[in-house]
């Protein structure tokens, strides 16, 4: 586990990615800001292709872990599982909305501040669950 004094972490999540988990955390550095720190395997195994053993984002609120190495049973990505984050104020949601969206059809029209929680999925196929905390 890789400690940063600056920063305690309100959710802590690891994610299976297939190949792009450096990409995924280096996005998400741009959402969140933190401190990334990325190990991968000394030898390039796939047509040149940087492997991520383990990778850690720790920022303000939140934890992110990630890898590229899969379980036996292979990556599958389903609805069954989103990552709750609660935002200070709608402010903060909205700003966060935009990152996490980034070129991708943004998730709903009009203004939704007075809706408890908002759901949408990132570039990466990752379900959040934005929220306002009381």
């Amino acid at each position: 586990m890789i400690a940063h004094t600056n920063y305690k972490a309100m959710s802590a999540v690891f994610i299976t990615f297939s190949g792009n988990c450096k990409r995924a955390l280096t996005f998400y550095q741009s959402c969140f800001g933190g401190v990334l720190q990325v190990k991968s395997f000394e030898k390039e195994l796939h047509a040149n292709k940087e492997i991520v053993v383990s990778g850690s984002l720790l920022a303000e609120g939140i934890t992110i872990h990630g890898s590229d190495l899969v379980h036996n049973e292979g990556r599958k990505v389903g609805n069954y599982i989103s990552i709750f984050f609660g935002c200070k104020d709608t402010n903060e949601r909205r700003e966060l909305i935009e990152k996490l969206t980034g070129d991708k059809k943004k998730p709903f029209d009009g203004n939704h501040d007075d809706q408890k929680l908002i759901e949408l999925t990132d570039p990466f196929d990752v379900r959040w669950v934005l929220g306002i905390s009381d």
